[in-house]
């Protein structure tokens, strides 16, 4: 009996231990996803690592560690992570695309074609992520395009100055060079390193080191707790736009903004919010044109091209500025465009993720010949694998200068490097020479004008096939390209024999919408857009060049009582609101039906089984009544349109368990009534 009762007491102490133990990961499990979404994410990772070790909901802590390395620029670090979330399961459609990001952040270059790949091939909705998936494609596929460029750079880490943090943004003024540095005592969450401020020091005659102690830019441009960084001046020098935020006041990428301050009697006066500023969004990276008439910054606010992009604004004596415009699709892509700068030969150079490039940040030069702009690599060993970014100039002759880079060899996280071009001062005979290299030698392009733009024509044709097994081809489809969203026509032709359709001429960076009549099918629109599939510069052999895509469309017969799922018009518990979701999906059903003003409709709706049968029938009627009154709303007769509600009755997983389950049962459809 004695014995029982202590074999009963180890167990019990047993248990209590175990779940003492899973209540402990749980609670870490929860902290590490609370600080991820506050955006403290080197906090996040700490306790995500625990939750992952432990196995506790493995797949998303390891998505979410891969998250936060990403969302704190550390994009090779997530990489295995993205992995561990995918082999695990999960199913988010955008985790292959940022897998991809970090594996080429790792130089890991097939295989981060795959997973964009991969990517690509889910039919992902997300537009800007899809252009620069298919831009990305083009550049992974011909890597060694941009490795095989020959220059004639010589680079030195500054390893007096760098440190295990981060020194980076460096701009030269007189005899100092200015940089940001992550040095403060606060520490930043996001990262879990010191807040960054600017300081100065002096540089050697010879550019190769510097002189003294780095200090401080100015103690009243200088805040503890918050981080600064990018400076830009003025022609005469005494004017200073700077970017400081993650101050606390807002919440995550919108907390950065532009300052301005002025040097006043031998000092730098307490500086002002800019206008040029939009207080809902990130901006930074500021720089002055050689005039100083023009600020260039960057920014993520809405309408732009992609992620962060260049904008460019007036500033007139009185230091008022004009209305920001953005530098436009030659320059900014569906990536990041960051750290513009102004050199001495006018040219815009910059630091680009959507650009062809060799890693997560490259730098590019931004060339005008003709009225044209076209943009180019500045190439090895400026640009790397690694994030590469901030050039500027230290002399006007442009053959030393300073730019920023994480590669590894550093002496940190980001470190300053100079840069020497080796080709500056060369003699007539020495630049006869290089005239003598092939006209596809890139090495042409530093002695003298860039080549003319070269020119892709684009096309496209494709195949019209029936929707059923076997699939047949059917001819006399009437084709018609409309362009979106102008919805003017530009291009028409009939389907042959073998279901074949086109050519129609297409131009870059458009949209499009490809209408397909044919008697006895259901009128069918298919998108198909040019983001992202044009050929960058550096990839075009020839002065002129063809390109043809190809798409296959298949078509629906007519016919009573067929039923089609509407997919993805989903309704929240015990509710039958259209979801913004479900409204693009019923807009998609309100375009079928102007296209095919002669059908009449049943509109279904379905419920899972968490209820009982009555309350679910009229749930489904009230959502399937919801559906069918958006519809009017958006122009269609009442009188094609019937409202049924099914409730439980037919349910798609009968043993649902799972929240995903219970939603895909929560579905509508439509069943064609008569024509």
């Amino acid at each position: 009996m004695q014995k029982h009762s202590f074999i009963s007491s180890a167990v019990l102490i047993f248990l209590v231990g175990v779940l003492t133990a899973c209540n402990s990961i749980q609670s870490v499990f929860r902290q590490g996803v609370r600080k991820f979404e506050n955006g403290e994410y080197d906090l996040a990772i700490k306790d995500l690592r625990k939750a992952a070790d432990a196995n506790h909901e493995a797949a998303r802590a390891n998505f979410l560690l891969a998250e936060s390395f990403r969302m704190s620029n550390r994009f090779e670090l997530s990489a295995p992570y993205y992995k561990k979330a995918i082999d695990g399961g999960l199913t988010i459609p955008e985790v292959p695309y940022h897998y991809a990001f970090a594996l080429k952040a790792a130089g890991e270059y097939a295989e981060a074609a795959k997973q964009l790949e991969k990517y690509l091939a889910s039919s992902p909705t997300n537009k800007v992520f899809v252009e620069k998936a298919n831009r990305e494609l083009y550049t992974l596929r011909s890597i060694d395009v941009i490795q095989q460029r020959k220059t004639f750079y010589r680079i030195q880490n500054l390893e007096k100055l760098n440190t295990p943090g981060a020194e980076f943004s460096p701009f030269v003024k007189d005899e100092d060079l200015i940089f940001a540095a992550s040095r403060k005592e606060t520490q930043y969450k996001t990262n879990g390193m010191p807040m960054t401020g600017i300081y100065k020091v002096k540089l050697a005659e010879n550019y190769e080191e510097t002189k003294g102690d780095p200090e401080p830019f100015s103690k009243g441009l200088f805040l503890e707790g918050v981080n600064e960084a990018n400076v830009t001046f003025t022609k005469d020098g005494k004017t200073v736009v700077f970017a400081r935020g993650n101050t606390g006041k807002k919440k995550g990428a919108a907390d950065v903004d532009l300052y301005l301050s002025r040097f006043v009697n031998g000092q730098w006066v307490e500086p002002r919010l800019i206008p040029v500023s939009d207080s809902a969004s990130w901006d930074g990276s500021p720089a002055f044109s050689r005039d100083g008439r023009t600020l260039y910054f960057c920014s993520n606010r809405p309408g732009g091209v992609g992620g962060i992009d260049i904008y460019r604004a007036n500033m007139d004596a009185s230091g008022r500025f004009s209305r920001p415009v953005n530098m436009g699709k030659d320059i900014n892509t569906p990536g990041d465009e960051m750290f513009p700068y102004v050199g001495p030969d006018s040219k815009l150079y910059f630091a680009s993720d959507g650009h062809p490039g060799l890693g997560k940040l490259d730098v590019f030069v931004a060339i005008r010949s003709q009225g044209v702009i076209t943009v180019e690599n500045v190439g090895a060993p400026i640009n790397t694998r690694f994030d590469d970014f901030g050039m500027v100039f230290a002399d006007e002759d442009m053959r030393f200068g300073f730019f920023s880079s994480n590669r590894t060899g550093g002496k940190g996280d980001d470190d300053i490097y100079l840069f020497e071009d080796e080709s500056v001062g060369l003699d007539s005979t020495q630049l006869a020479e290089l005239e003598k290299l092939p006209l596809d030698d890139p090495r042409r392009k530093l002695i003298g004008k860039p080549e003319p733009p070269k020119i892709v024509n684009y096309f496209l044709e494709g195949l019209v096939l029936t929707n059923e097994a076997p699939e047949l081809p059917i001819d006399s489809t009437i084709v018609r390209m409309y362009e979106v969203p102008s919805d003017t026509l530009v291009g028409e032709g009939i389907s042959k024999k073998e279901g074949i359709f086109g050519t129609f001429t297409l131009e870059e960076g458009k949209d499009y919408s490809l209408l397909f009549e044919r008697t006895g099918f259901i009128t069918k629109r298919e998108p198909f857009t040019m983001a992202g599939k044009a050929i960058p510069q550096i990839f075009r052999k020839k002065a002129v060049m063809d390109t043809t895509f190809k798409m296959t469309v298949r078509l629906d017969r007519l016919a009573i009582n067929k039923t089609f799922v509407l997919d993805n018009i989903y309704y929240d518990l015990d509710k039958y609101n259209i979801r913004s979701d479900a409204a693009v999906e019923l807009d998609k059903l309100v375009q079928i039906l102007k296209d095919n003003p002669t059908v009449r409709i049943e509109l279904s709706s379905h419920t899972d089984n968490r209820a009982s049968d009555a309350y679910n029938i009229k749930l489904s009627q009230n959502r399937a009544q919801s559906a069918v009154d958006y519809v009017v709303l958006k122009g269609i007769d009442r009188e094609r349109l019937v409202a049924k509600g099914y409730g439980e009755t037919q349910l798609i997983i009968k043993d649902a368990k799972s929240e995903e389950e219970h939603q895909k049962n929560r579905r509508t459809e439509f069943t064609i009534l008569s024509y």
